[in-house]
């Protein structure tokens, strides 16, 4: 055995793991690969700025004050201190498995009034929100509305006032009155 080793033996059992470790490396098939692919870590949801919806740019109308505008769009999220009459509303969601979605609309003012906008489309709010929804589709939704016949067999059925009072004193049983007044929370100073 060489002197080295003798002395450091711990060299020799580096050199030994080092050699299972790359041996294993050639032991992936392609078939491995994929399994190990199809195994991906939780990505965060990224959302960034505001939202702005179809319904919200419809309101916008030329003329109305900037505090008009910010009631209907929100704060925006970009303000230049170079363009002072310019606001820009930026939208991004970056989510697991779907394409990033980026939206912009920028608002214009002369003086204190609005001037003009212009942007992307924007989607419905109901458009949007079936974009979030990812999971799969069951199937047909089942009606939620029930009929006149549905509703007639849950039914109370008829019975005289005796018999009403008597299942009501039945149901409750044997409480103490309730007190006239509660106590004060705070003791008096």
């Amino acid at each position: 055995m060489p002197a080295i080793l003798q002395r450091r033996p711990w060299l020799l059992a580096a050199a030994v793991a080092a050699t299972f470790c790359l041996s294993a490396c050639s032991g992936f098939s392609d078939r491995t690969r994929g399994a190990l692919s199809a195994i991906t870590p939780y990505k965060v949801e990224v959302v960034q700025g505001n939202f702005v919806s179809k319904e919200q740019v419809e309101a916008l109308k030329p003329g109305m004050s900037r505090q008009q505008v910010r009631e209907i769009l929100g704060t925006s999220l970009l303000t230049d201190v170079f363009h002072k009459d310019r606001w820009d509303y930026v939208f991004t969601i970056k989510r697991q498995g779907v394409d990033p979605q980026e939206r912009r609309l920028t608002v214009f003012f002369n003086g204190e009034l609005l001037d003009r906008f212009e942007g992307d489309p924007m989607p419905s709010e109901e458009e949007f929100v079936a974009t979030l929804d990812t999971r799969k589709k069951s199937g047909k939704v089942p009606p939620l509305e029930a009929t006149e016949e549905e509703l007639k067999k849950f039914a109370p059925k008829d019975k005289d006032d005796s018999s009403k009072k008597a299942d009501a004193t039945a149901a409750a049983p044997n409480l103490p009155p309730l007190p006239a007044a509660y106590p004060p929370l705070e003791a008096a100073r």
